[in-house]
């Protein structure tokens, strides 16, 4: 017996039960497992666009509003020149095709070779609860590009608004396949920061200084 079958064997025998798990108990499990129940959450009787709003600002993250997806490199562009930011990014591949130029900025689709000033991706969703962007990574969606630069910039559509981590997972599922996950999923929850030494808060500790989310509308 080695230490893993060790310890839930202890853990049965404090449940009353002998032996390893009979095939109705594995069962049982798998079949919960498959189901993914929601627990109790919290009322969300709330307009997630608002929420998330009020989440992400009180994260440090900043946002705009724009029509439609042809508005975003003029929203972008504006974002960069009032923070006094590089006008030249990296961005996910989805994005390429978008107007760049007549905004000002010069945007290569490509991944970051980490020196990189600006990262400009979309996102999979975002979650109104906690004020977080969801990112799954892939070929044409490097999670790098929102990681290493010192300013990202997120772009979503208002219909990519779900109320929480549970929608956010189910979403997943339906879209990718419950056995399609990508190699990394990432939560961001703002810019990076950390107050481990006495306490004291400190932006870019870990990624980026800054995240920006602009919402399309339509």
């Amino acid at each position: 017996m080695n230490s893993r079958d060790a310890i839930l064997s202890r853990i049965r025998a404090a449940q009353g039960r002998a032996g390893a798990p009979s095939a109705p108990e594995t069962a049982a499990v798998a079949t919960y497992i498959a189901a993914h129940p929601s627990g109790p959450r919290p009322p969300s009787d709330w307009d997630p666009l608002q929420r998330l709003r009020e989440r992400a600002l009180s994260l440090t993250t900043t946002l705009d509003e724009v029509a439609d997806l042809a508005a975003v490199p003029a929203a972008v562009a504006r974002y960069l020149r009032n923070n006094q930011l590089p006008l030249n990014a990296v961005c996910w591949a989805e994005l390429a095709a978008l107007d760049w130029t007549s905004a000002g900025l010069q945007i290569e689709a490509r991944e970051t070779h980490g020196n990189d000033l600006v990262g400009i991706t979309g996102a999979f969703c975002a979650i109104a609860e906690t004020g977080t962007l969801m990112l799954l990574s892939g070929a044409d969606t490097p999670g790098a590009t929102s990681l290493l630069p010192e300013t990202h910039i997120a772009v979503l559509p208002r219909s990519r608004i779900v109320r929480g981590m549970e929608d956010a997972w189910a979403l997943q599922r339906a879209e990718c396949g419950a056995d399609a996950m990508p190699r990394a999923v990432n939560f961001i929850s703002g810019p990076s920061r950390t107050a481990d030494i006495e306490q004291t808060l400190v932006l870019g500790a870990h990624g980026p200084y800054r995240v920006h989310l602009v919402i399309i509308a339509a």
